[in-house]
């Protein structure tokens, strides 16, 4: 018998962690999950209850937990190098992984420079864009736009051009202002309109902007095809098509963040080759290790770096971590790599994508349903007259149903691993629905 239950774990966790995103009060009706150990798509207790992670532990799971390639690697890495400073130095993971990421781009991208945590990626992304402008004498160019309802991280740089109330008001002192414009999301198309005709007014939105200030603006930052935080709000391809072209008419930086949506999770690799653009900065993060361990990075454009190389220190980009480049979370991004192309995953994830849609049929049609939407291996749909606690009750009846899953608002939303067997994928749409019925019975 174990010396500690699932009870006691659970004890010391809240008398001694400050769990993120969390209002820490809720515990004391909401379940906390000490959990033991993952494998595959599964979370076990320390009681042996398992929950299925259909929200790939916050969208960094891919390949499923205690994945043995993932693992093989890392375990070889950490018997050669677990870490060295890039600041003088480099390595052979972080040298293979940034020629492998360029070459998915096609060369386009040919830089890479690395950091730990997404929000950590934006801020990046937002320093260079307008450091790289004052290189080129552009001075007045320092102020960035975001969309309605964005969400870029909760550091100070990433929460200025985040559009998520909750996040950011009790911070606004601090921010510095952005402009934001409206949202593509394809929900909100008025009568007739197609999610097409919202994404040209949409982007017709972003041009008003560049007319009246695109000397003064460095960059605007979008999460391509799926804006995640804010509900799932899922837009055309053809938006970013726009806006790349007008960012190149009125010189606008385009940043795209990629951390959520990247990594095949919209159904190709990056999300914006889906509109056939390239953005001047792609931020990744969370499922490029595999969802293993801290990662993230911000690749872009040989022009961006050229202004950056000088003799004079001042012009270079002076932005550092200590732990930048890890070669152990490089080569587990390697690994991550490795699988995509020898498992053919992008192929693969069309069929589980079309098998977890059809089963969740039900769902699209049920009657407290509305805007049923899936974009590659995420899957959305909004709850009609959802009571105020419909979020924190979804998730403990879910958990009821060995599901962990975590609705944003009303919206209820899944992003599962990549590797879901048949079974998993029926399971997981049968408790699905069986969780909602049960929460909106009240």
């Amino acid at each position: 018998m174990e010396l500690n239950n699932q009870s006691e774990w659970v004890t010391r966790s809240l008398r001694s962690v400050w769990h993120p995103c969390t209002q820490m009060q809720h515990h004391e009706t909401v379940p906390l999950i000490a959990v033991k150990r993952g494998q595959g798509a599964w979370l076990y207790d320390h009681e042996g209850r398992r929950y299925l992670d259909a929200i790939s532990s916050w969208w960094v799971n891919l390949f499923g937990h205690a994945n043995p390639r993932i693992n093989a690697a890392l375990k070889d890495q950490l018997d050669t190098l677990e870490h060295a400073m890039l600041a003088g130095f480099t390595h052979e993971p972080v040298i293979e992984l940034s020629e492998k990421l360029s070459a998915l781009t096609g060369g386009v991208l040919g830089h890479s420079f690395y950091a730990s945590d997404g929000a950590s990626a934006v801020e990046i992304a937002l320093k260079m864009s307008f450091h790289s402008w004052r290189n080129h004498g552009k001075t007045a160019k320092q102020e960035f736009v975001c969309l309605k309802g964005s969400y870029h991280g909760e550091t100070i740089g990433a929460l200025a051009v985040t559009d998520v109330a909750l996040f950011k008001d009790a911070y606004g002192p601090l921010l510095r202002a952005s402009q934001t414009v409206m949202s593509p999301d394809a929900r909100q198309a008025r009568d007739g309109e197609t999610a097409e005709d919202m994404a040209r007014r949409a982007a017709a939105d972003v041009e008003r902007l560049f007319q009246q200030k695109a000397d003064k603006i460095a960059a605007i930052i979008i999460e391509p095809l799926v804006q995640c935080a804010t509900g799932m709000a899922m837009h055309d391809p053809l938006y970013l098509q726009l806006v790349r072209a007008l960012c190149d008419r009125y010189s606008v930086h385009l940043i795209l963040d990629e951390i959520a949506v990247g990594c095949g999770r919209t159904g190709t690799f990056f999300a914006c080759e889906q509109a056939g653009v390239w953005p001047d900065f792609v931020c990744l993060s969370k499922g490029i290790s595999g969802g293993s361990l801290p990662l993230s990075l911000v690749m872009t454009r040989d022009d961006i770096y050229q202004a950056f190389y000088s003799n004079d220190i001042t012009r270079g980009f002076l932005h550092s971590h200590s732990y930048t480049g890890n070669p152990l979370a490089c080569r587990a991004a390697l690994a991550t790599l490795q699988i995509f192309e020898e498992d053919d995953v992008l192929a693969a994830n069309r069929v589980k994508s079309a098998k977890l849609t059809a089963a969740l049929q039900p769902l699209a049609q049920h009657a407290k349903v509305r805007n049923f939407r899936n974009r590659g291996m995420i899957w959305a749909f909004d709850a009609i007259d959802a009571a105020p606690d419909f979020s924190r009750r979804f998730f403990a009846t879910a958990v009821q149903h060995e599901l962990l899953m975590r609705p944003i608002g009303a919206t209820v939303y899944l992003m599962p691993p990549y590797i879901l067997d048949d079974d998993e994928i029926a399971g997981l749409a049968a408790n699905t629905l069986a969780v909602f019925d049960q929460v909106m019975a009240g």
